[in-house]
């Protein structure tokens, strides 16, 4: 197989990434599109208590474990295997398990400060930014993180203000400027997503 096409989807927390991630896996094939999100390589913090974890600041670079992003990607990129994390958002630490993969013709990687890590932003061949109004990115944190993460009204509200919206502003937002293509409103701007299908198709289907 030929070098894999690394494709980034970046931008802000709600923004409608995993809508656009989840349109080009649909058109392009699942067997051809492996994804990696960035959840997976928050920092394990099973050594601290509880009560600190969720008050860490998860939307800061360094609260990514980049290094081991760049070296799947690596890996993957030379035809390698590559164990990936598995991160539990409830208790904020990393599973003891992981999920081996092997590399295909397109790899999407997917996260809010993919952009704003060097050494990983190198690796993209394709950046895709996707840009959303603030409240409506803050309605959809807020229904993902009740509904699927167990928090709770206060707690997000809290979080958002506290570290949200401020890493969005200092790191998220000014990582736009290295995108090759911005997507305003997402998965919702049809003409914008097949635009960029067809190319990563074209791209695709000449690899593998």
């Amino acid at each position: 197989m030929d070098l894999p096409l690394i494709i980034g989807v970046a931008g802000g927390t709600g923004s409608g990434k995993t809508t656009v991630a989840r349109a080009i896996i649909e058109r392009v094939g699942t067997d051809r599109v492996l994804e990696i999100t960035q959840d997976r390589y928050y920092a394990d913090l099973k050594h601290l208590p509880l009560t600190a974890r969720n008050h860490r600041n998860y939307d800061h670079p360094d609260s990514v474990e980049g290094s081991l992003l760049v070296h799947h990607l690596r890996r993957l990129k030379q035809g390698l295997p590559a164990d990936l994390p598995i991160y539990d958002f409830t208790c904020h630490e990393r599973r003891p398990e992981s999920e081996a993969v092997t590399a295909k013709p397109v790899i999407l990687v997917e996260g809010i400060l993919i952009f704003a890590l060097v050494e990983v932003r190198e690796l993209l061949d394709i950046k895709i930014f996707v840009d959303t109004d603030s409240d409506v990115r803050f309605i959809r944190r807020l229904t993902r993180d009740m509904g699927e993460r167990g928090r709770t009204l206060e707690s997000v509200v809290d979080q958002y203000l506290e570290t949200v919206r401020p890493m969005h502003l200092e790191f998220v937002e000014p990582s736009k400027r290295w995108a090759d293509v911005i997507i305003p409103e997402g998965g919702f701007n049809t003409v914008a997503l097949d635009f960029l299908i067809s190319r990563i198709e074209a791209k695709a289907n000449g690899m593998g």
